[in-house]
This record gives C-alpha cells, structure tokens and sequence, in this order.
C-alpha cells in the first residue's frame, strides 16, 4: 500500500513488439547453417533451413504425444519428431557429431541454461553453429517479472538448479499466473500469498512447463559474453539480432572453420511496394505464431 496522498507505483506494462525490419531467423539460417544438426523443440515452427542444410528434430516425446499434450494446436502442422530425448542433455546424441544444433524458444524453459549451453557446445563438431533464439520478457506475458540476475543463473549451474526452483514457481504464480486464466484461481486469489505457495506447489510436484528465467536482450547477452569467458571463449558470437518479439544469437565454437558452401548472393533487398507488404504479413502471422506457441509451451504440465 502507498502511504495515504502519494500515488502508488505504475505497475509495468506489456510493450508492443518492436518493428519488424528484416527477417532475421531466415536470413542468419542461410548464412550460418549447412551440413548436418539438429532442432530442438520446433513444435509448429521449424526453422526454415537452406538447402545445403538438414536437420533431425529432437522432442521429449513423439509428434502424436506432443498433438495430445497441446489440443490447442490442433489447427497446426506439428513437425515430426526424429529423436526422443530431453533437449537439454541430449543424451543420445554423440559428442563432437553435429554441424549445428538449433534451439528455439528453448532456454527460457531450461533450469541451468549455463549448462545447457554447455551440453550442446560439447555435441557441435570444432567450428559448429549454436542457433538460439529467446523472447524478450518485455513483450510477452512474463513482462511483469524482474529479469533473471546473471548470479542466479551462475548459482544453479554451479550449486544446481533444484535450491531455486520453488522461487521460479511462486514467481510465475504471483506474476504470471493470472494472465493464463487459470482455472485454479483469479487475480484476487493470486494476490494471496498462501494461494501462491500452495499453487505453487501443485504445478512443480506436476513438472508444469514454465519460464524458468527470463530476460531483455541486453541481459541475455550479458549472458553470453559471460559464457565466453567462462568457457575459456570455447565459442565466438557470429551474430546477434533481435526481430519482433525475440532476440537471436549465432555462437560458433572455437576449433578449424570449416569452408562455407558456395551461396547464391546476397539477399536480395526487396523493394516493391507490394512485395514488402507481402513480406510484413508474413513476418506478423509468424510473430502470432510464436506467441501462440511460447502460450502454449507453458500451459500444460511436462
């Protein structure tokens, strides 16, 4: 409560996406990707890849149990699942095997990022490609949590994850929780700290899917220029963009570089008036998309 004749603090608010000014997922794919990898997590979205490019996709389940486990994206074209396993030990996966590994939408939802990172450093061969991309909290429904310290972050991976997790889910039940419509409970019951604790508590002994951290692009990539350093700069950063709602890094780890296949040219630049148009609704139906997905990879229990 403010003290009586002072105005209470503004409460946050959800920004719009910024301008969309190129499409950066197909544009770094084309330049960054080729040979052999894998996508972790495409759901509806794969990656649109260039043909010198061949990725396996990799799910905690099958298509059909992911189609089960997400009825509302019954209207979408799930990819199929080439690879059961957890994205993020890639357990199955042989070290130094891959070209590259895609992940989209992914970190967000891993308990020690760090370490994931880390995993899949170790499954890319001397050279390889790390294609990330994450929402930008300010413009999705995780605007009102505070963004993630980078010691957090450094804490779960060196002392593990298990310590912060219940404060990842009070978070999201106190912050979240009540934009999702929950059926557990309203806005005024979130406002109760006893409902959040107990809720809390249901979606975790659950496993329910959540962002475990958030952030803006500039912490994310404090995030990574910490990795780098961490890592003994096992990787360089290719690349960095941010495109409506999210940011995008290209990592390519350290060792000989292999020799890039012959390309086209570059992108053309369009500038057809009709064509640029065509080109903006495609890019929003994609940003609807992955809010639609980010919606619902969050919703339903593991």
């Amino acid at each position: 409560m403010s003290p009586p004749g002072k105005p209470a603090p503004a409460q946050p608010a959800q920004a719009p996406p910024p301008p969309v000014y190129f499409d950066a997922r197909r544009e770094l794919a084309a330049r960054f990707l080729f040979g052999d990898g894998l996508e972790i997590g495409p759901l509806h979205q794969p990656l649109e890849l260039p043909s010198d490019a061949r990725a396996r996709y990799v799910d905690r389940m099958t298509a059909e149990q992911l189609r089960s486990e997400y009825p509302e994206l019954a209207d979408w074209d799930l990819t199929q699942v080439d690879i059961v396993d957890d994205g993020e030990r890639l357990a199955t996966i042989p070290e130094e095997s891959q070209d590259f590994i895609i992940a989209n939408h992914f970190l967000e939802h891993c308990e020690d990022p760090l370490r994931t990172i880390e995993t899949h450093l170790g499954k890319l061969r001397p050279g390889g490609v790390l294609f990330y991309a994450v929402p930008d909290k300010r413009f999705t429904f995780d605007f009102r949590r505070p963004v993630t310290p980078l010691d957090h972050m450094i804490a779960d991976y060196e002392d593990g994850p298990e310590g912060s997790r219940s404060t990842h889910y009070e978070e999201w039940c106190r912050l979240v929780i009540d934009q999702e419509s929950d059926s557990t409970g309203t806005a005024e019951q979130a406002a109760s700290e006893e409902w959040v604790a107990r809720r809390a508590r249901e979606l975790e002994e659950a496993g329910y899917s959540i962002h475990m951290h958030v952030w803006t692009q500039a912490e994310f990539l404090r995030l990574i220029l910490e990795l780098r350093d961490r890592f003994d700069e096992a990787f360089d950063i290719e690349a960095a963009a941010r495109v409506a709602i999210e940011f995008i890094v290209v990592l390519r780890k350290d060792g000989p570089l292999p020799q890039p296949p012959a390309k086209s040219g570059p992108l053309a630049v369009v500038t057809d008036p009709g064509e640029r148009h065509r080109m903006r609704a495609v890019l929003a139906r994609r940003v609807r998309g992955l809010l639609r997905g980010a919606r619902h990879r969050i919703r339903r229990p593991r």
